[in-house]
């Protein structure tokens, strides 16, 4: 009895485990782990700890003492930016930003943001369709192998993008004062490409902001592509993303975030005035750090030697004295020269002021007691 007992339990568990082991070994996944969820790739071919290796991530409102965005626009034209220009088509060098990131665009691998001209929201509601962007601008495409409604992807001609075009881009910063680290932080947090186009009459070309895009999502991608970024040498030792990050660019200060949403322009009308103002800015900024700690007895000690040091004599092989003097003892000499020429023009103008019998001399009067004897009555 026990042993058909035996038997029959036997039976009743080869029963019930044997579909189970079967179903294991054809499709059955093991639970994912944290390493498979890093090494998982998305649809654009990157890892989620790639993605998290690039990331810069903003400071903590509670270590940020004091921050201030201010948007740029970097000229290409200019030396000190041409690295982000050229090559203007894709060579053994390399591409320049503007390819790199409507490629990147063209795969769906990174978003794009409406341009709100000083609104920027980078959420998904102001997200850009590809080929509404490429439509406005006239750029041409064909819809890429396993495209879908989901994700599209599209082709685009080398010779269809409109790199020579992207003349000048618009950046936004964020300077920030981290109490935690104790330091000043630049971080650029968007690129705008501008096209510059001349109409069929000719003229003045005329700017078109396309869109936004965040450093964020394009940094993993440019940081992998070096440029030349001195002419004397050929061996390209930065990335695209060295060049934000440390600042090798050149740019004019084109608006600053205020509650009215105005650029520097609509401020200043002026031109003079705009510069002033573009000026106060930068020496604001670059001032802010230094001013926020004691000078240390070196500091001082350099300060005084430099404030001893505002004038140095030179001489030239012809033995005439030239005198250097530092910038803000040339302005003082010339607050001098000033105030000395108009007291000299107060001066001329009270004289010309003075009736003219105020030069008569008056006679002396003697204080003595005695009588003068007349002149008339004097004899010959």
């Amino acid at each position: 009895m026990k042993t058909l007992r035996y038997i029959l339990a036997s039976l009743l568990l080869i029963i019930t485990v044997a579909p189970a082991m079967a179903q294991n070994n054809e499709g059955v996944v093991r639970r994912r782990t944290a390493r498979d969820r890093n090494a998982a790739k998305d649809e654009t071919g990157m890892t989620e700890r790639m993605k998290s290796f690039y990331e810069e991530k903003e400071a903590s409102d509670a270590n940020v003492e004091w921050m201030r965005v201010i948007y740029r626009s970097i000229d290409l034209t200019d030396v000190t930016n041409m690295a982000l220009y050229y090559p203007e088509l894709p060579n053994e060098d390399g591409q320049n930003l503007f390819f790199i990131i409507m490629h990147l665009l063209a795969d769906g691998k990174i978003p794009a943001y409406e341009y709100l001209d000083g609104r920027e929201m980078f959420t998904e509601q102001y997200r850009i369709k590809v080929s509404d962007m490429l439509d406005r601008f006239h750029v041409l495409y064909t819809e890429a192998k396993g495209s879908t409604e989901r994700t599209p992807r599209y082709t685009i001609e080398e010779s269809d993008i409109p790199s020579n075009e992207v003349l000048s881009y618009y950046i936004i910063e964020r300077m920030e004062f981290d109490r935690l680290a104790g330091k000043m932080k630049k971080n650029v947090t968007a690129i705008c490409p501008v096209l510059h186009r001349t109409d069929e009459f000719g003229g003045e070309a005329i700017r078109y902001p396309m869109f936004w895009v965040e450093m964020n999502d394009l940094r993993p991608y440019i940081s992998q592509q070096y440029v030349f970024t001195d002419n004397d040498n050929n061996l390209a030792r930065y990335n695209y993303e060295d060049f934000f990050v440390m600042g090798m660019y050149k740019g004019t200060i084109y608006k600053t975030k205020n509650l009215r949403n105005l650029s520097m322009v609509q401020m200043f009308p002026d031109p003079e005035d705009l510069k002033r103002a573009q000026d106060s800015i930068e020496n604001r900024l670059q001032s802010f750090d230094r001013n926020l700690w004691i000078p240390s007895r070196e500091e001082l000690q350099a300060r005084a030697e430099a404030a001893d040091s505002t004038s140095l004599a030179n001489t030239t092989d012809d033995g005439e004295e030239i005198v250097i003097r530092d910038r803000d003892s040339e302005d003082e000499q010339v607050k001098k020269e000033e105030q000395e020429e108009k007291k000299e023009a107060k001066n001329k103008r009270s004289k010309r002021s003075k009736p003219k019998g105020s030069n008569v001399k008056k006679a002396k009067v003697s204080n003595s007691g005695s009588a003068v004897r007349s002149v008339r009555r004097r004899k010959s």
